[in-house]
């Protein structure tokens, strides 16, 4: 055979290699919705928003519930409640004279326009002296008039925006009335021997404002579900967001306060399944909350000791250099883990700046501690985004992170937007999110076992659920058991039903 009509074989064979892979060659359907999600990302950020909408999220794990509402909410119910605004604070208040009745905002445009901006970051531009960290905080107080409870109402808003975007779990901080305890907690002192200012407290009936908090949540899912006709044909899409607290302490007052509401925190955790675990909440860089950060960690280092079934997420690190003296920012976030047993890490945003940084974020990524990432509440706050940002550093390390909101009614955003900027910014690929919207759900606070055999691996379901196609319509009899008794991985298989379906799509 001449040389010629072998390179002439040799080159047909070579061609056949390489094209019969590509005739035999089946794309999955993540791989389709990767294409897809790329497609919509060339066309730009609003076209990419809208893919992302459909797409299922899972979970919102760091969310306040005030701070979700949208500034319109608040004004309408001011005007319903009888309430009136502050022209000077341009807050909402209770009426004496002087004051507008929040009813004339219907015809006063530009005054309706001005209170929106007030109570949220809507137009906001930080000046000279008022930074967006200040305008952020500020707004709380100025919506903070209401005195008749509409707790039902924000969680059905809360619930039917989560619902348009494919979510399906939210954890919701709040703070349920502490006022008698923080009264018992002044009234008898702080006392550094933690075990024995314990037994005071409940012995001076801190435990009987537990059932006052259980009963006022009960009464605000029920009318929430009310709103949304749940359980009756004409059942709204919002009826299917499971909700569960945690219960916010604000942690810029003095210890007798702080250890009086964290301790009807916990006790109010241990005695109603509605709580799913505690975290601290005001902002990091208050004067009292940085004095006393160590102090509180201990206080939680000790009654975890004696609660050890209550979960623990803690606001750490949502601190950056020049908001507090660089010794502020080197143990904060080391601290939440260690003393203050933290499974999840809020913010997290000074990260880089702790000691040892390396060191820490390896043991984040070997004991799953997960970082609950707010990108627009960084943004304006802290005016942290883009390269400044800790979330490519968590992802290198292997730690798992899933986004959240914060407070989007504040920010003006929703957890789409959310998805969205982390892919603008990060260049996050449709697997990326896919990854962070398990990981979210992995590490919600609900009880039982996880529907995946290990820990932040979205490879193998546990054993039960493992010999059949992931978020089947019907489980086999064994997987059925196996959800039916953990209410984690039945979440999760909810979720991967519905990621089948959406990726069917395409």
């Amino acid at each position: 055979m001449s040389l010629r009509k072998r390179i002439h074989i040799l080159a047909l064979v070579l061609l056949l290699a390489t094209a019969a892979p590509a005739q035999n060659h089946v794309q999955t359907p993540t791989q389709r919705t990767a294409q897809s999600f790329e497609a919509a990302r060339k066309l730009g950020p609003v076209a990419l928003n809208g893919w992302l909408r459909q797409m299922p999220k899972g979970s919102d794990l760091h969310m306040h519930l005030s701070g979700a509402i949208y500034a319109e909410t608040f004004l309408k119910d001011a005007a319903e409640d009888g309430l009136c605004i502050d022209t000077a604070r341009l807050s909402l208040a209770k009426c004496t004279d002087g004051l507008v009745p929040a009813a004339s905002l219907a015809h006063n445009q530009p005054l309706y326009d001005k209170l929106i901006n007030s109570l949220s970051m809507r137009s906001y531009f930080p000046t000279n002296g008022w930074s967006g960290h200040d305008q952020f905080f500020s707004t709380f107080s100025r919506f903070g008039a209401f005195s008749k409870s509409h707790t039902g109402e924000w969680l059905d808003e809360v619930a039917t925006r989560a619902a348009s975007q494919n979510e399906q779990y939210l954890e919701i901080m709040n703070t349920p009335d502490f006022s008698r305890a923080a009264a018992l907690g002044r009234k008898l002192g702080y006392n550094p021997d933690l075990a024995a200012f314990r037994k005071a407290l409940l012995d001076g009936g801190l435990r009987d404002e537990v059932a006052t908090a259980t009963s006022d949540y009960k009464a605000a899912l029920a009318d929430k579900n009310s709103r949304e006709h749940c359980g009756t044909p004409a059942a709204e899409p919002a009826c299917s967001v499971k909700i569960r607290f945690l219960y916010q302490i604000l942690r810029a007052f003095p210890p007798e306060q702080v250890f009086a509401q964290t301790l009807l925190g916990f006790e109010t955790i241990a005695a109603d399944p509605d709580f799913v675990g505690i975290n601290f909440v005001q902002p990091e860089d208050d004067r009292t909350a940085m004095t006393d950060y160590t102090l509180q960690m201990k206080m939680l280092d000790y009654l975890h000791g004696v609660y050890p079934q209550v979960h623990i997420t803690l606001h750490a690190g949502e601190l950056t250099s020049g908001l507090v003296p660089p010794d502020g920012l080197h143990f904060h976030i080391r601290q939440a883990i260690e003393l203050g047993h933290a499974e999840r890490i809020g913010h997290g945003v000074d990260v880089g700046y702790e000691d040892h940084p390396d060191e820490l974020l390896k043991e984040m990524a070997a004991k799953h501690i997960m970082v609950e990432i707010n990108l627009t509440s960084n943004d304006v706050i802290l005016g942290v985004s883009g390269r400044q940002h800790p979330l490519p550093l968590y992802r290198r390390a292997h730690v798992p992170v899933a986004l959240s909101t914060d407070d989007e009614g504040v920010s003006r955003i929703d957890l789409t937007h959310e998805y969205t900027r982390a892919a603008e910014e990060f260049g996050l690929t449709y697997p990326d999110l896919k990854q962070m919207v398990r990981t979210g759900l992995q590490h919600a606070f609900l009880p039982g076992a996880s529907l995946w055999a290990r820990a932040d691996e979205f490879t193998a379901a546990a054993k039960p659920c493992a010999a059949q196609p992931l978020g089947a319509e019907k489980p086999t009899v064994g997987c059925k058991a196996f959800l039916d008794a953990n209410q984690k991985a039945a979440e999760e298989w909810e979720l991967e039903h519905r990621f089948r379906e959406f990726e069917a799509k395409f």
